[in-house]
């Protein structure tokens, strides 16, 4: 080999034939950021960026406005929110937070007295932003319609991780992906179309329950690398959904009018409609179906790619666990089958409460930031740009300590610091908004290292639907969110109790919990319920997957 030409890194793992070769020896020689794995992150990136967007849009899209009742002898068809008669109404000047539904019938036709001992309700509105999707689909005094919109997202997307979870573990990750994103896509630009309320909210539901591509995609990431690779992974690849959840507010102030702001957001992802061309599906996968074949194809693929020679020989001794595909078991069945075992129940419980508290949180916090005082669009940006250092901190954090003990603490601190916040002197509102700064950061620190620790509890061939389950049911707390601002009616500091409580709850579960670093990703309950007992090692013959 001359020095001009390329170096080819080879492989070579001694051993004779009879020594099993672990599927991830095999991802480390093939390199984290290769060409190939640089490829896909670039495809999956486009998806963590949109996915943020898609997610919390409505708080944008759907946002809250001003209105008052149009009085005929009044106002004229194109009459102002702010009307020069409104100084000697009722109203008086101060429009801000106005929400009219009733209103005393003027004495005269200059507008001048009003009587005010007879009231009537409005029939007509006159709106502040009078292009904005309230005014369109005329929604004054309906409050509970602009907060449908969110809580309809929220339920589709709860459903949409039980649908994608099915079907990326039996079809695929690059199957369900593909489909999601291209659904996602085409159902989010028909929605700035809608003609109705109502058809807005059923194209919002569907595209939450079919057009979330993140879960799928998030397999994919952790499965295209070697474990230990698999943190630095993600962590690129949330600073790209951080960031989508950073520019969302500036385009939304750059493109007010909420049907362009939809077509904006939604227009690039039409692009995933392609990935069927470009992006390969997860090896691991393919070996937990039995797809030796395609397996191995895709590694001489990625190894040409990346201008890395493998033996084929040293790839037919790979060691991994399949399910018997001969008695033709349906996932349905190895799913109950993941289930009737009591460590994987006891893991799934736990996950359940883990979700629903980040979830809870995470929402509840982006809610509250846009009821901010000043500029929202700044204040959603400076609240989620504290995700970037969690990222990092997320990153370096598991790379140390490993899952379980960062996880306790960020439940722990982040549940000292909500409930005290509450109880701080009312001078001290600087020391207030530090907290909750801080919890927020925390909060994402915990939904990461969740995101990751639930998918190394599972087997392989049940892992994205369990994470879906946990995910799905755990979404009650998303739902939950919207409602929280409601509590400060009783006391200003309850939503953050709640929160407070709710996380030091999840950090002593996991306490029940496993630790899952430094192990391999599990291919059989068996394996899966070894981790944290002993170092296991894979064996094919170690679970035959039957149908009873």
């Amino acid at each position: 080999m001359t020095s001009s030409k390329k170096k080819i890194q080879e492989i070579s793992l001694k051993g004779g034939d009879e020594e099993p070769v672990q599927l991830d020896e095999v991802l480390s020689k093939l390199g984290a950021f290769g060409r190939h794995q640089l490829i896909t992150m670039c495809m999956l990136a486009l998806v963590y960026a949109t996915n943020s967007i898609y997610n919390v849009n409505y708080v944008f899209a759907v946002e809250d406005v001003n209105y008052r009742c149009k009085i005929p002898e009044c106002d004229s068809k194109d009459s102002s929110f702010a009307a020069s008669w409104l100084d000697t109404s009722p109203l008086g000047l101060e429009t801000d937070g106005l929400k009219q539904c009733y209103q005393h019938p003027p004495l005269n036709s200059q507008c001048l007295s009003f009587n005010k001992s007879r009231t009537e309700k409005c029939t007509e509105w006159v709106y502040d932003i009078p292009d904005s999707f309230v005014a369109e689909f005329g929604l004054a005094c309906n409050d509970w319609k602009a907060t449908l919109v969110g809580t309809i997202h929220l339920f589709g997307s709860m459903v949409g991780q039980l649908i994608q979870g099915q079907i990326s573990d039996r079809f695929g990750r690059k199957m369900a992906a593909v489909f999601a994103g291209s659904m996602g896509a085409i159902l989010g630009l028909a929605k700035s179309f809608s003609t109705s309320y109502w058809v807005y909210i059923v194209l919002e539901g569907l595209e939450a329950a079919i057009g979330d591509a993140l879960s799928p995609m998030f397999m994919l990431s952790i499965e295209i690398v070697e474990k230990k690779r698999a943190i630095l992974y993600q962590m690129i690849l949330l600073n790209f959904y951080t960031c989508g959840q950073i520019i969302m507010p500036f385009i939304a102030w750059a493109v007010p009018y909420w049907r362009n702001f939809l077509r904006v957001i939604y227009a690039p992802t039409l692009i995933i409609l392609f990935y069927s061309f470009f992006l390969d599906e997860s090896i691991r996968w393919l070996f937990s179906k039995g797809k030796k074949e395609q397996g191995i194809r895709l590694i001489e693929k990625i190894a040409k790619r990346n201008n890395v020679k493998i033996d084929k020989n040293l790839l037919n001794r790979l060691d991994y666990s399949e399910e018997d595909t001969s008695n033709k078991i349906n996932d349905r069945k190895l799913l109950m089958k993941t289930f009737r075992s009591r460590i994987m129940m006891q893991r799934f419980l736990v996950c359940m409460v883990w979700w629903f508290t980040i979830t809870l949180i995470n929402y509840g916090m982006m809610i509250s930031s846009v009821l901010i005082n000043g500029n929202k669009y700044l204040n959603f940006a400076l609240l989620i740009m504290m995700d970037i250092p969690a990222n990092v901190l997320y990153w370096l954090a598991l790379s140390k300590y490993k899952r379980k003990m960062p996880l306790i603490v960020s439940f722990i601190v982040g549940g000292v610091f909500c409930i005290s916040q509450p109880f701080l002197p009312k001078g001290y509102a600087w020391l207030g908004l530090a907290l909750f700064m801080a919890f927020e950061m925390l909060a994402t620190f915990s939904y990461n290292i969740v995101y990751m620790y639930t998918s190394e509890l599972f087997p392989t061939y049940t892992r994205n639907s369990m994470h879906s389950i946990c995910s799905a049911v755990g979404r009650v707390g998303s739902l939950l969110a919207p409602q929280t601002p409601l509590l400060m009616t009783y006391w200003t500091g309850l939503p953050a109790l709640i929160f407070g409580v709710c996380s030091l709850l999840s950090g002593a579960l996991t306490l029940l919990m496993p630790e899952t670093a430094r192990t391999q990703l599990p291919d059989t309950i068996r394996e899966a319920e070894t981790i944290g007992k002993r170092k296991y090692k894979h064996d094919p013959a170690s679970e035959t997957l039957k149908g009873t």
